[in-house]
């Protein structure tokens, strides 16, 4: 499965859920203004821009954002929201392509980093965040703890959601580091819709050696975007690398 080949026309239009889910006040409103108050006077730019979610309000709040995005049919459904000058995107994987400008911080938020499918290519989104910021600038990545401890020998996979009309599954490959999630959606009939999307994932200790590998200091890890303290029952975390 490519990235570019998951996230189609189709997945587009379905991403978006405006008021709910990862749109609802309460989780959007948080990350935008932890992100803002990071940018400062500075601009911002979003490795894996999507749909805008997180970057749109966050340029309505007076913080310049640039993206960069590697699913044309995501951008698509960006562009009816804010014009090229309004948000720029360059077309690009976020682990090698390079936006012009200058920026003080550099976000990547939803777990996207765990889309980058082998460590060099995380290594490499790293660097690239290094790559946009000067002294000083910030490299902020949202990301969810594996769930390992739930899974007893024998077992592969893990029921992280459950729902009506909604069941999300996680299946690991602990041996090459690997999880496939399922999203699956059903109605009233004997039918199903599935939806799965692959992943590489990232350990603490480990995001924090990519980060110094590409010249970062870990700056903060809270376990939400309103500071909460992260500990060992954290589901996910906020990590704040910055340059010296």
């Amino acid at each position: 499965m490519r990235q570019e080949d998951i996230w189609d026309a189709d997945a587009a239009e379905r991403y978006d859920t405006p008021g709910v889910g990862m749109f609802a006040p309460e989780v959007l409103g948080p990350t935008v203004d932890r992100l803002a108050t990071l940018a400062g006077d500075g601009a911002a730019l979003e490795f894996a821009v999507g749909t805008g979610r997180v970057a749109v309000p966050l340029a309505e709040r007076g913080v310049p954002v640039t993206g960069i995005e590697l699913s044309t049919a995501m951008l698509d459904r960006l562009r009816t929201k804010v014009d090229e000058a309004t948000l720029p995107v360059v077309v690009g994987d976020m682990a090698t392509a390079v936006a012009p400008g200058a920026y003080s911080l550099v976000y990547l938020v939803f777990n996207t980093i765990a889309n980058l499918l082998t460590q060099a290519e995380q290594v490499a989104c790293f660097r690239n965040a290094a790559r946009h910021l000067g002294p000083g600038g910030r490299f902020v990545i949202e990301l969810w703890v594996p769930e390992l401890r739930q899974l007893p020998p024998g077992r592969q996979a893990t029921v992280w959601h459950c729902e009506p009309g909604y069941l999300g599954l996680d299946t690991y490959d602990v041996l090459r580091q690997r999880v496939v999630s399922h999203h699956f959606r059903f109605g009233e009939g004997t039918e199903a819709r599935l939806f799965r999307t692959p992943h590489r994932y990232v350990w603490p200790a480990e995001l924090d050696l990519m980060a110094q590998l590409a010249g970062f200091e870990l700056e903060s890890r809270h376990a939400d975007w309103v500071g909460g303290e992260f500990t060992a029952e954290s589901r996910s975390h906020v990590s704040v690398y910055r340059l010296p």
